[in-house]
């Protein structure tokens, strides 16, 4: 790692990444975003890296005249964020009260619950929240619980109207300089994990070792391969979650432009248009959704051959199905797949790729970091009866994902096994050649959802057994890929009219429950109960447990009904 000329480390961070791609890409595109003045699929105006750097310093002095000079908030405090995290201006704002001194803490729109956003702001420390006029209209009623005060997220249009008086009334000596070395146990931003336990999500604390380490992954994940030295890619989801914003990170460094939606996710006809108006060449995108182009692309030839025709598509989050990797493999796309996870900084192993069916899907762990890859012990094939990969059930074949404390993208303390001082992923994997690895399934109860979100099954099992009584006899929670969970239940009703009603019943007793979790983890009505005979689930031969994985695959076609997903 360079050290500077006092002996500190040089650590790469995103705003001396952003200083220094203002100065080697200046004029070159960072991005696309959607024009004001157009609202069909054609029109996106150009922000430069310079355009940038320059608009994350007048929104820093924006910050830090609101936040340390009216406010009154002390410099390195904590500063929530809840806001959207999809829009350039949102970038500006977390970007601009980092460079004012502050330490972002983001939180999700997917958290709607108030209560839990004020909890974690205390256990963070936090001195302030920052709201967007959408948040703060949805909380109009619950602002005066907040236990710091409140400040309004303005669209970055409003603020630059007062250019002249902010550089005018906030000198340089409020903001940070990109040239100062940073302390590498010094905190940079504070996430969440992306599931709830115990009623609430865990803070993830960033600190600028971390920082650094995941920045340096971009030259094994995003060296440019477009055709005139850039590349052009999608955004892949909110800046509030660790998944943008370690790809806008990395991408940064090599002056890639990221083009921003008009909606999240965005729709075939969407895509097109990037492609066509913005010169898109290379998409990120979570699985789940990249499978729904791919059922479009089984049904428009056209469409199908704008996928084959990008240079590259990475796909993350979760991996995607057999059946949807062989067919756009077959039909000429060139895809990648990364596995990862919010506490490592979205990107850990990356698939080898290439043309053999039998080792495309391999995956190798990213190197110049600290992993292993430990034996499960005392476990047998019945421990794990939904592994994806079924002919692997032998015991000490199994491995679980750790993370060595020297390694730089080990996460906080906080996070780490208290025994053995490592971070146990809780992901299991097959050895299947030297460096070269299956997912094989979690060791816990854990699934990720559509947007690659986590989401406790076994706390609502536990919950809806506790709550409900005899009115089920045994229930299990699926929802992998899906926008939020299903509870199934057995029971002896007979008949729609019965079954309805004990539906009903079962979520007046677990709604209080769902209310403090976040949106992809709650079962959000009564239709999102499923109620079965009494013992009709697949159950494992030995035990007697319900297999998830089989439950999701027996009741596909209901489960695709209930979610309004096409048939193709």
């Amino acid at each position: 790692m360079p050290l500077s000329a006092n002996g500190q480390a040089n650590l790469k961070t995103h705003l001396s990444i952003l200083r220094d791609s203002s100065e080697r890409f200046a004029n070159t595109a960072a991005f696309k975003i959607p024009s004001v003045e157009s609202t069909s699929n054609g029109r996106w105006d150009t922000i430069t890296f310079k355009q940038f750097y320059d608009d994350v310093e007048l929104c820093a002095r924006y910050w830090a005249r609101q936040l340390n000079i009216r406010g009154n908030v002390p410099p390195k405090s904590v500063v929530g964020l809840w806001i959207g995290g999809y829009t350039y201006s949102d970038v500006l704002h977390i970007y601009g009260i980092s460079k004012a001194g502050y330490i972002p803490q983001l939180f999700s729109l997917r958290l709607p619950n108030p209560t839990v956003v004020y909890e974690l702001l205390q256990k963070a420390g936090a001195k302030a929240l920052v709201c967007d006029n959408g948040m703060l209209s949805v909380i109009a009623d619950r602002t005066k619980d907040s236990p710091v005060p409140i400040f309004t997220a303005l669209s970055f249009s409003e603020i630059s109207l007062s250019s002249e008086s902010l550089v005018e009334e906030v000198h340089n000596s409020y903001l940070i300089s990109e040239e100062h070395p940073v302390d590498p146990s010094e905190c940079a931003f504070v996430f969440h994990t992306s599931g709830s336990t115990s009623g609430s999500p865990k803070l993830v604390p960033c600190n600028y070792r971390w920082l650094d380490a995941v920045a340096r992954k971009a030259g094994q994940l995003c060296v440019p391969i477009g055709p005139n030295g850039q590349d052009v890619s999608t955004w892949i989801g909110s800046m509030c979650h660790i998944g943008q914003t370690t790809m806008l990170l990395c991408l940064m460094q090599y002056g890639t432009c990221i083009v921003q939606p008009k909606r999240f996710p965005f729709s075939p006809d969407e895509l097109t248009a990037m492609v066509e108006h913005c010169n898109v060449n290379r998409i990120w995108q979570f699985s789940a959704f990249f499978s729904a182009h791919l059922r479009a692309a089984r049904q428009n030839p056209d469409f199908l051959r704008l996928l084959a025709s990008l240079d590259e598509i990475t796909t993350c989050g979760m991996a995607l199905p057999k059946e949807d990797q062989d067919f756009a493999y077959n039909s000429g796309m060139n895809l990648q797949e990364i596995f990862g996870s919010t506490e490592l900084g979205g990107s850990t192993l990356i698939s080898i790729g290439g043309k053999d069916p039998n080792t495309r899907r391999h995956l190798r762990p990213l190197t110049g970091l600290s992993y292993e890859f430990r034996p499960i012990r005392n476990t047998t094939g019945e421990d794990y009866p939904d592994l994806e990969n079924a002919g692997y059930h032998s015991t000490n074949r199994l491995l679980e994902f750790v993370v060595l404390p020297e390694s730089g993208d080990c996460p906080d303390t906080s996070l780490r096994n208290p025994e053995d001082g490592v971070f146990h992923t809780g992901d299991l994997f097959i050895e299947v050649g030297p460096e070269r690895y299956i997912f094989a399934g979690r060791d816990d109860d854990w699934i990720k959802t559509e947007n690659s979100l986590r989401c406790d099954t076994k706390s609502i099992e536990d919950n809806a057994r506790v709550s409900c009584g005899s009115l089920i006899s045994e229930c299990i929670v699926i929802g992998t890929g899906r926008p939020s969970p299903v509870l199934f239940v057995e029971s002896t009703a007979a008949g729609a009219e019965e079954k309805n009603k004990l539906k009903k019943a079962i979520w007046r007793k677990i709604r209080h429950f769902h209310i403090r979790r976040f949106i992809h983890e709650s079962i959000t009505s009564a239709d999102m109960i499923i109620v079965v005979p009494l013992g009709s689930l697949p159950r494992t031969a030995s035990k007697g447990s319900i297999r998830r994985k089989a439950v999701e695959e027996e009741y596909k076609a209901q489960l695709d009904k209930l979610y309004g997903v096409a048939n193709l």
